[in-house]
């Protein structure tokens, strides 16, 4: 049986987003661990760099970009490019990592608290999963929500343990 990470994995192959940007931290690990070879990753040295990478490539190739940042700070850091990225009507997938789900109610240092709501106004559409097999569907929801005229980036905030 599939899992969602390889379900995840095959359907960023379907869509053709097999390049990443990013600077990871603790809570993308899991996402990161046995990255799939077909897949290529681009290192950023900070995450305001890694959302201008995308941008630039999403805009040179004319398809949507996938960055994924780490969790409120990284998210943080991103947020002047994504600002531009939203003016720029660029299709970006942004995902973060998120605290695992039975540590979200302490609020540990790695907690997004808000997590749907820190990218606003600047994103169409975000969201964070309620239940790890909904990655799959949240995922796809925001490909077509970012590439659905105007374009622009989206936002899901993704637990560690998804």
């Amino acid at each position: 049986m599939a899992t969602v990470r390889d379900t995840t994995y095959d359907l960023l192959r379907d869509l053709g987003m097999t390049t990443v940007f990013g600077n990871p931290g603790s809570t993308e690990e899991p996402f990161l661990q046995e990255f799939p070879a077909d897949f290529h990753y681009v290192l950023a040295l900070h995450e305001a760099s890694a959302v201008g990478m995308a941008d630039g490539y999403a805009q040179a190739t004319g398809r949507p970009a996938h960055i994924n940042l780490h969790t409120a700070p990284g998210t943080g850091n991103g947020m002047g490019n994504l600002v531009t990225a939203w003016h720029n009507k660029t299709p970006l997938i942004v995902t973060a990592g998120q605290q695992t789900r039975e540590m979200l109610l302490l609020e540990p240092r790695l907690t997004n608290r808000r997590a749907a709501e820190l990218t606003q106004p600047y994103v169409k559409w975000a969201y964070e999963p309620v239940r790890a097999q909904d990655i799959p569907a949240a995922l796809l929801r925001a490909y077509a929500t970012a590439v659905q005229p105007p374009a622009g980036p989206v936002f899901l905030s993704l637990p560690l343990d998804d």
